[in-house]
């Protein structure tokens, strides 16, 4: 009985669904991406070397984390999911983290100390990432919920760039010296890097909505 029981079991794991190890993957990348948007807004709120070190070790990881990813799609013939559609995502996905990264480094080449407008930002670019990284974890048993996930991407991604413009229109009210002028600038490029975090973001949201539509 025990034999037949044991050999039921192995038949059953002949069939059983193997985890898509290149979502398994993207997974890994989306949670790093959310680590380092955390490590964003503690820096944002009180900034410091050693939360601009966190954040540039996350983005090192993820770094790391995508370069295997784009070595195994490079050695497996057949993918599971389109591998342009892994590819985009992968590097969105990264994007969004090394925008994060640059925006420090920025911040500190520039001497510029961080606002209300920035930690507004960067709070709608982490809920966004998260639910960027729970579409991942969604995507290959409940796509249609995946769907839901990239949508209120979008949506926070949306409400990122209201709060950008915002902080724009606000750095040109009435400049009243040419340091004001200075500071203008500097700040301007400063959003215009949590702009184009947001840009990706919402580019990861398109490719997990792209997916769900080809494998569906």
């Amino acid at each position: 009985m025990n034999n037949m029981m044991l050999f039921i079991e192995r038949l059953k794991s002949l069939f059983r669904r193997r985890p898509n190890r290149f979502i398994t993957q993207l997974c890994g990348q989306a949670a790093l991406t959310v680590s380092g948007l955390d490590a964003l807004i503690d820096y944002m709120n009180k900034p410091s070397d050693k939360n601009a070190q966190r954040i540039h070790r996350l983005e090192q990881d993820a770094d790391e984390a995508r370069r295997i990813l784009i070595d195994d799609l490079n050695r497996t013939f057949v993918t599971p999911i389109d591998r342009q559609d892994i590819f985009a995502l992968s590097r969105a996905i990264d994007d969004v983290l090394d925008y994060a990264d640059s925006t420090i480094m920025e911040m500190e080449a520039l001497s510029v100390r961080p606002n209300n407008y920035l930690v507004r930002m960067t709070t709608l670019l982490r809920d966004a990432a998260e639910e960027i990284r729970l579409s991942m974890e969604r995507m290959e048993n409940h796509p249609a919920v995946a769907n839901e996930h990239a949508a209120k991407a979008k949506a926070l991604e949306n409400r990122m760039e209201g709060v950008y413009r915002e902080a724009v229109g606000d750095l040109f009210r009435g400049p009243k010296n040419v340091e004001h002028v200075v500071e203008m600038l500097k700040l301007r490029e400063i959003y215009r890097h949590m702009s184009n975090a947001a840009d990706r973001g919402d580019e990861a949201a398109n490719v997990i909505s792209d997916i769900v539509v080809k494998t569906t």
